[in-house]
Order: structure tokens, then sequence, then C-alpha cells
């Protein structure tokens, strides 16, 4: 059985495969949550200026770090630069804000979060139009953006820079100057995007999944905006088969089918039953059976949930990632 919890980066640093993701919780729930993450092993942590809750992770880590410089090393910090951040100029200041608020002097990974942008509102991360659509930047230079970034590990205040959310070609272009560290994307049992990890490993970037147990809190909110309806991936039949054959939860079966792929995940829960969980993975396997018929359940981009579908008018973005 492979054994393999770390993602090799540059400079013999180790990303863990598996994190925690921090999207979509409030600060006292989340340092909460964080403390109990740290206390079941996780190291690997991911947020965004977006999701306005860097403070309260710093707050959560710091506290655990203690003051001690090995300590620090011990651990693996995300975050990202918002939409309203992806202008050259404004790279350094959405990162001193990050970084200030994580209350850290560095950051392990740094991504680019969407490669389309909104207009830059000071105090305003997602600032929108009268009418509810999103302010949104069209003149964005997805290359001078990443130049940008990449100058941020001259500083010595990011080990590491990556992306997130692009497409094929976005990636193509973007390792043309110079290649990402990782990739972030959404990836679950519905939307398992087979030809962008294939792009990805060809380019050897490694992947971390987002939303890797279908996002059901993101699922159930648009479902309720669209009328689509999102399946529940923790009770299809054949998650819950192969966790019954393993004595596993669902979410286990899910992540473990994740790293089997060779992929990362960044799975979130705010339950402290379910927190250790989803670190429990590296002591079963599944089966070449196994793994066949969770690779059946690929809806292909119909299986996405997190299409932006949530920003209105951001489809007309010349870097709009995605087909609609």
């Amino acid at each position: 059985m492979t054994n393999e919890k770390y993602f090799e980066l540059n400079g013999g640093d180790q990303m863990p495969r598996i994190g925690f993701g921090t999207w979509q919780a409030s600060d006292e729930v989340l340092e909460k949550s964080v403390s109990e993450a740290l206390a079941a092993g996780y190291r690997h942590f991911d947020t965004a200026r977006a999701y306005e809750n860097e403070a309260a992770l710093g707050r959560a880590l710091s506290r655990w770090i203690g003051g001690e410089p090995a300590k620090r090393k011990e651990l693996f910090v995300v975050t990202k630069l918002p939409p309203g951040g992806n202008r050259p100029d404004l790279v350094p200041e959405y990162f001193n804000n990050s970084i200030k608020d994580l209350g850290l002097d560095y950051v392990d990974l740094y991504l680019m979060h969407t490669p389309f942008a909104f207009v830059h509102v000071p105090g305003d991360l997602h600032p929108k139009n009268p009418d509810g659509s999103m302010k949104v930047d069209h003149s964005t230079d997805l290359i001078a953006v990443w130049k940008a970034i990449l100058k941020l590990k001259d500083s010595g205040r990011v080990r590491h820079v990556g992306v997130s959310n692009v497409n094929e070609e976005q990636l193509r272009r973007l390792c043309a100057v110079e290649k990402p560290a990782c990739l972030q994307i959404e990836v679950h049992a519905l939307c398992q995007q087979n030809s962008m990890i294939a792009t990805a490993n060809d380019l050897g970037i490694p992947i971390v999944a987002y939303s890797p147990l279908g996002s059901k809190a993101l699922a159930d909110a648009l479902s309720e905006k669209t009328g689509r309806e999102y399946p529940d991936l923790l009770k299809l039949p054949i998650v819950q088969r192969i966790a019954e054959t393993h004595s596993r939860t669902p979410a286990q079966v899910l992540l473990r089918y994740t790293l089997q792929r060779g992929l990362g995940a960044i799975p979130k829960s705010t339950n402290q039953t379910r927190i250790k969980q989803n670190i429990s993975l590296w002591d079963f396997e599944l089966t070449d059976r196994e793994m066949m018929d969770l690779a059946a359940l690929d809806r292909g981009e119909n299986g996405r949930i997190c299409d932006f579908s949530f920003f209105p008018g951001m489809e007309k973005h010349p870097e709009f990632p995605f087909k609609h």
C-alpha cells in the first residue's frame, strides 16, 4: 500500500496531501475547528482573502505555534489572491493584507484564486452593480498578474506560488512563463476532471482537489437559486456500498478515491468526529474494481458545482475558464 502523504515541492518542501478547507465557516466556528484539526494531525490549511476568515485561521494557528519557529515549519499554509486583486500593481497590497491577517512571517503557497477579475473596490471583495451583477474588470492580463505573483517569492514571504480554477489552455499559457507549484481545482466523484488532470500530470504539476465531497452547502445554495438538482455524494448507493465493505464512512471512501488518483484534497468539516475521520485515510485501499465503479460516476462538466454562476455576469469575462 502506498503511503505517500506528501507532495514534494521545490527546495525539498513537503505539502501534505490531505489539508483542511476553511470556506464558508464563521470566525468562531472556524477557530474551534482549526484547533480540533491541529489536534487530529492536520498541518495543511487552506484559506483565501475572498473567504474573509484569514484572521480567524491566523489566531488558531498562532495559538498552536506558541512562538516556536519549529512548530511554524510543521505547517503548510495556503491563501489566495482574490479576483479584485487580479491586476499586477495590486498584487503586493492584497498579499500584504493576507499575511497581516494571518499573523505569519510567510505563507507556504500563494494561489491566483481565479483567472477572471472583479473591479478593485477597497473594502469590498465582492463588488456588485445596482442590478446585482458583479463589477467585472474585463481588462485582465493573466500573464502580467502571474508575473507579479511570481515576484512575491523574491521577498521570502512566499515559499511557492500556484493557480486555481484555470482551464487547460490557461494553465499551459502560465507554464510558458513559469510552472505553478500547485493547481487547485474542483474534483469529486461527479466532476472528475480527467482531461485537466492528464494535462497537469504531463506538466508535472500536483493537483489539490477542492470540494472533494461535493460541497453540499454550496450545492444547496445554488439549488435554491437555479432549481438544479445536485446529488448528495455521501448518499450515492455505490459510495455507501463501498463504505460498508471497508467499514468506513462514505466521506472516507470519496477522499481515499481522490488520493488513489494521485491528487491531494482539502475537505472541510466543523464536526470533530468527521474532522478526525477525514484525515484517517492511509490504512485502507480501494480495489481496482471499486476504483472503476467510482470512476463511472463522472458527469464531466455537468457534474461541476462551483461554476461561478453565483457571480452574475462573470461568464462575459474574457478569461472566464468554463464553457457555458
